[in-house]
């Protein structure tokens, strides 16, 4: 069982208190449901529901942002914010 869940209201990361999903649920979450995206989109569907009930002064892109597209990037779902050097 991953130590990577989200801690609420705050949806942070009970396993390295980073913004959930972390990096390292990101890659989990790519393993466990390798080859099939559509079932990843609705399982994530069900964190950024709950996610907009907790946080309702977080937009609702950003938060689309954080749960829906990092699947879809050509990384290790890591943001290209997040593999960019400081400063870019």
């Amino acid at each position: 069982m991953s130590m990577h869940l989200p801690v609420r209201p705050a949806w942070t990361c009970a396993g390295c208190g980073q913004a959930w999903p972390c990096l390292t649920r990101k890659r989990q979450l790519l393993a466990e449901f390798a080859g099939a995206r559509v079932s990843l989109m609705l399982y994530l569907s069900r964190f950024f529901v709950a996610a907009c009930v907790d946080m309702p002064a977080t937009t609702s892109g950003t938060l689309y942002r954080r749960f829906f597209t990092w699947p879809y990037e050509p990384s290790d779902g890591r943001h290209s914010s997040e593999s960019a050097p400081p400063g870019r």
